[in-house]
Order: structure tokens, then C-alpha cells, then sequence
């Protein structure tokens, strides 16, 4: 809070303490002990759109709150960090985090915040960019101070500041200048012709469709036609596109362009002109656009915790995943065969254990929940993790592995690491192998050449998981996907089944041959073959992919465009 902000609130309480000396307190506004409730606002800024550049006080205070009062672009963002059962008034039913949130029907937000603040809640009140730039959170800011509620302000990254960093369009060079801020649904006259007199950079919040008459309302001004300008749409987000022109030029390249007119309606744009802000120097400083996957749809055949990481390694690409289960695990038909792995396990009957997968650590420890242990358990025993995340998972669990791949992270990295029984050095011969119904017997047969005696138990089942909404599965058969990853045959399958094939305009990418086969059987053309069964790798060879693409098109003088964006368009017919 600024230092005058903390005086208008410390004088606006002084008075409030007095007016209530004087008045008797409603009954409903006193708590328990007789005193009047007491609420608090916090005014949060929600950055310009990435939901990563919230700052960690932001997060903090969003899941302190009892009520959110968000704009609709802010409670895009903020609502992830938001507590369940948190009251958000202005969203509509359903789209809320509460059960009793009502639709908005014309709700003052100001007036949202002074009821639940008055009812002695924590209420967060979010905008898009940064509080200090919105008039109206500074006039509900006063109101608050007048009758002595606290508040505070969390300062978020201002739109036109982000926006144009994210752009890749620096606002001041080397040798500095000044930068005006200009709004321009409200700039008048004045305001145009000072800016316009300067040769200060002039950064302008303003519409997609209002660009144009920008350009020439600067260029009456007095700027010249051929001042550099760029334009940034939905920026700081996947969708962001930024054009360079000049004053002169914007409006014919806008329409070459075919983003004018926007059957949305108005779409807020940040416009940066001037030399100083050097848009010609969009081309080496553009780092978000240019990521090798920027706006890719892509889909993901897994669950969400399977995808967590993979899903993470896509965005850092500049990719939109879309995590789809095509499998669902339950539980083995006749769990004695388990339930007598795991006994074993506790009173010494194996040398080793083998992990082969995420599911199978969880099966175990499941087991071990029913019968009262844990990682203690384990002790005495060898450990084997077939890939990181599978280490990752025994090591949430409290275990760390003997053994992990120190090469192809399979079955078959898993065997060429694995040592030969010893009679001499191993106590006893046996291995305990909990997975899937489905597994090979590569992992079982290598093990028995070792000299190694097995226990081949299913820890779980694997089946064919449920359909994924409608929509989604018209966006896979029509091409609403740029790519989609196989990770295993039984994902082709299994996806192909629930959902149809990808159209053909996607770009099929699979972890290895074995999976390529698979998708060809079924149809597809693969375009993107891991160098290893490594879900990592996989992502990595796909950035590579849209890389080259990326850069083919620009040595052709081509627009790059995502795959789905060169499928046919349907025509749409005309209603008379």
C-alpha cells in the first residue's frame, strides 16, 4: 500500500471510529463479543493474461479469500489458486467456484465488494492488469477508506507493459525517452495532439477494429505516416499475434492480414509507436511467438497426473495441451495373487522389486495403505524403476531406487543394467514384479536368463477409458488439433476407439516403432518418431518438427500457419 493510500485509510477509520461513538451498531453488523464486524479488501492485480506471471503474493491472497469478485478476463486467470467454496457472485451458475454463487444480472462489482466487506469477509477483488491503472478500483479504493474498511493493493504486471515485453517490442532504448500511456477509448484532443508533438514512444490500449483510427487520429496529430508501429492481440497468451506497420500502413495490413472485421466484436489490442520502441527489432526480440510449438493444440492421450510434467515441457514450447485419458486402470479381477505378493514382501520372500510404470508404485502403495504400512516396509529390499517418473513416484513414496536405466528407459534398458543372480551375494533369488494385465514378457523372459526366479503379478487392469466430451471429439476428427502424441500402441488404439481417427491434417507423433505400426494400421500417417521410448524425448522431437517448419515457411516468405489451420474450411451458407 502506498504511503498516501495508508493515510487516507488511517484518517478515513479515525472518523469512522467517531461516527460509530456516536451511533448505535445494527445488530447484524456485531460479532460474538458485541463488536462491529470487520472485513477486508485486497485489489489484485491478474497481470495481462498469462496466468503464470501472478505474483506469489497474489496467489497467497487468493486462497485466503471468502469472496472473489472478479472481472470475467481476470477470473480466467486468478481462479485456479482460488479455495473451494469460495463465494464468486459475479460469475454465472456453474461457472463459479461456489454453490451458491447467482449469475450476475447486472451486479455492480463495487457494490458486491462494499456488502460482503461491510459482512466482515476477505474479499479479493480482481482486475486485468494492475489495480493502479483502473480508475474505478481507485474510486472503490475511497469508497472503502470513507467508512473505515482496511484494504490492500497487490500491484500486478500492467497490460501495456507485459503485453509489449511479450511482443518482443522494447519501450525505450539505450538512450532512454519517455513512454505515454494512452487509453484510447477515452483520450481526448488534447491528449492526442501532446503525444502526437512528442517523440515519445506512445503505447495505446485500444481495439483490433479501432487500429486504424488510431493511426490516423496520430497522424492528424502531427506524428508522420511512416513512424513504426506494431499491434498485439490477446497478448501474453497463446493466441497473441503482433503485426508491424507504420502509422501509414497499419490499416492495409491489418486487412491483408483478414483479421478485419472481427465477427467477435471488438478485440482489445495494445498498439506501440515510436523509433525508440524499435519494432523493426521484432524479428530477433519476438521470444514468445517464435517458440517452435507456439500456439499448438495439443492433444495428450493421458490422465492429467500422468501428464503433468510432459504437459508442463509442451507449454515452455509455446503449446496449448490437452490431456485425454484413453486408458482407465482398475483394480485385478482376484486380488489373492497381490495380496499374497505383498505379504512376501513384509516377511522376506524377495531379493528385488520392479517398478514398471506410475500405476504400478500406485497399485502398491494402495496395498500397503490397507494393511497399516509404508515405506518402511520396503526395507532390506532392492528397488527397480523403469524411467524418471516412476523414480519420481517411489520417491514421493518415500523410496529411493536401487536401480534405474542408465540407458533406454524400457524394459530392455531395465535388463541390460539389471545383474545376473549370484548365489554367493544374493540371499535369495526372487523378484517381485507387480504391473499391468497387459504388459510384454520381455522384462519376465530377461529376468529368467539372469538367473532370476519371477513373480509376475497384475497389480492392475487396463481398459479402455470413457469418451471424451463431444466437443472434443469433433475438434480430433476434424482437425481442431495440431499434433497428438501416442505414448504406447494401446493409446492408437484405445484413442481411435473412443474418439475416431485425427484428421489427416494433424501431426501423428509416436514414441517409437512399435507405436508407429500401430498408427499406421489404423490409418495414419506418422510424421514424428522419438529417438527413444521416452514421453520427454517425444516432445522434444515434436519442438523440433514445428521448428522446421517454422522455419521452411519463413525462408519461402510463407505465413506460418499451425496445422489445423490449413484444413478446408466448411462454407458458410448465407441466410437470406
Amino acid at each position: 500500500m502506498s504511503p498516501t493510500t495508508a493515510r487516507t485509510t488511517h484518517h478515513a477509520q479515525q472518523a469512522a471510529g467517531q461516527a460509530g461513538a456516536l451511533a448505535q451498531p445494527s445488530v447484524t453488523a456485531r460479532g460474538a463479543q458485541g463488536h462491529a464486524a470487520q472485513g477486508h479488501v485486497t485489489f489484485l492485480g491478474a497481470g495481462p493474461g498469462d496466468p503464470g506471471l501472478l505474483t506469489l503474493r497474489a496467489v497467497e491472497a487468493l486462497a485466503q479469500a471468502e469472496v472473489l469478485v472478479a472481472d470475467p478476463e481476470a477470473f480466467d486467470v486468478v481462479r485456479a489458486h482460488v479455495r473451494p467454496g469460495t463465494d464468486t457472485p459475479l460469475q454465472a451458475a456453474g461457472e463459479g467456484l461456489s454453490s451458491t454463487a447467482v449469475p450476475s444480472g447486472g451486479a455492480d462489482p463495487a457494490d458486491l465488494v462494499m456488502r460482503a466487506a461491510r459482512g466482515g469477509k476477505r474479499v479479493v477483488r480482481a482486475v486485468a492488469g494492475d489495480p493502479g491503472m483502473d480508475a474505478d478500483a481507485t474510486s472503490d479504493m475511497l469508497a472503502l477508506a470513507a467508512e473505515g474498511i482496511t484494504f490492500e493493493v497487490v500491484p500486478g504486471i500492467a497490460q501495456a507493459v507485459g503485453v509489449a515485453a511479450y511482443a518482443g517490442v522494447p519501450l525505450r532504448d539505450a538512450e532512454g525517452g519517455d513512454v505515454r500511456f494512452v487509453d484510447g477509448a477515452t483520450a481526448d484532443e488534447r491528449c492526442w495532439n501532446e503525444v502526437a508533438a512528442s517523440d515519445a514512444t506512445v503505447v495505446v490500449s485500444t481495439t483490433l477494429e479501432s487500429a486504424g483510427a488510431v493511426a490516423a487520429r496520430l497522424i492528424a496529430s502531427g506524428r508522420k505516416p511512416d513512424t513504426p508501429l506494431s499491434v498485439t492481440v490477446a497478448g501474453t497468451t497463446t493466441r497473441q499475434r503482433t503485426w508491424a506497420a507504420t502509422l501509414g500502413t497499419v490499416e492495409r495490413v491489418l486487412k491483408s492480414a483478414k483479421v478485419l472485421p472481427s465477427p467477435e466484436g471488438d478485440r482489445p489490442v495494445i498498439a506501440v509507436v515510436g523509433e525508440r520502441s524499435a519494432p523493426a527489432l521484432r524479428e530477433q526480440l519476438s521470444w514468445f511467438e517464435s517458440k517452435p510449438l507456439f500456439g499448438w493444440k495439443v492433444l495428450v492421450p493421458r490422465t492429467k497426473e500422468q501428464a503433468a510434467s510432459l504437459s508442463e515441457q509442451l507449454r515452455s514450447y509455446g503449446a496449448v495441451p490437452s490431456e485425454v485419458p484413453t486408458i482407465a486402470v482398475e483394480p485385478p479381477r482376484t486380488p489373492q495373487q497381490m495380496d499374497r505378493a505383498v505379504k512376501g514382501l513384509v516377511t522376506g520372500r524377495y531379493e528385488w522389486i520392479a517398478f514398471t510404470s506410475v500405476n504400478a508404485v500406485k497399485a502398491i502403495r494402495e496395498k500397503f495403505e490397507e494393511y497399516g504400512l509404508d515405506a518402511r516396509a520396503f526395507a532390506g529390499i532392492k528397488v527397480a524403476a523403469v524411467g524418471e517418473q516412476t523414480a519420481r513416484a517411489l520417491r514421493k513414496f518415500g523410496v529411493r531406487p536401487d536401480l534405474v536405466p542408465s540407458g533406454e528407459q524400457s524394459a530392455a534398458g531395465l535388463l541390460e543394467d539389471w545383474p545376473p543372480y549370484d548365489p554367493v551375494f544374493d540371499p535369495i533369488d526372487r523378484v517381485f514384479l507387480p504391473r499391468a494385465d497387459i504388459a510384454t514378457e520381455t522384462l519376465v523372459a530377461g529376468l529368467v536368463e539372469l538367473g532370476w526366479e519371477v513373480d509376475d503379478v497384475t497389480a492392475y487392469r487396463t481398459v479402455r477409458a470413457s469418451p471424451p466430451p463431444a466437443e472434443t471429439r469433433e475438434a480430433i476428427k476434424g482437425g481442431g488439433f495440431d499434433a497428438v502424441l501416442f505414448t504406447s500402441s494401446s493409446t492408437v488404439r484405445n484413442l481411435v476407439g473412443i474418439a475416431g481417427k485425427p484428421h489427416n491434417v494433424t501431426v501423428i507423433a509416436c514414441i517409437g516403432p512399435a507405436t508407429a505400426r500401430t498408427a499406421e494400421e489404423h490409418g495414419l500417417r506418422v510424421d514424428v518418431m522419438s529417438p527413444e521410448p521416452s514421453v520427454h524425448k517425444l516432445a522434444e522431437a515434436l519442438a523440433e518438427f514445428g521448428a522446421g517448419r517454422r522455419t521452411a515457411a519463413l525462408a519461402a516468405g510463407e505465413v506460418l500457419k499451425r496445422p489445423s489451420e490449413k484444413r478446408p474450411q466448411r462454407r458458410r451458407t448465407r441466410t437470406p
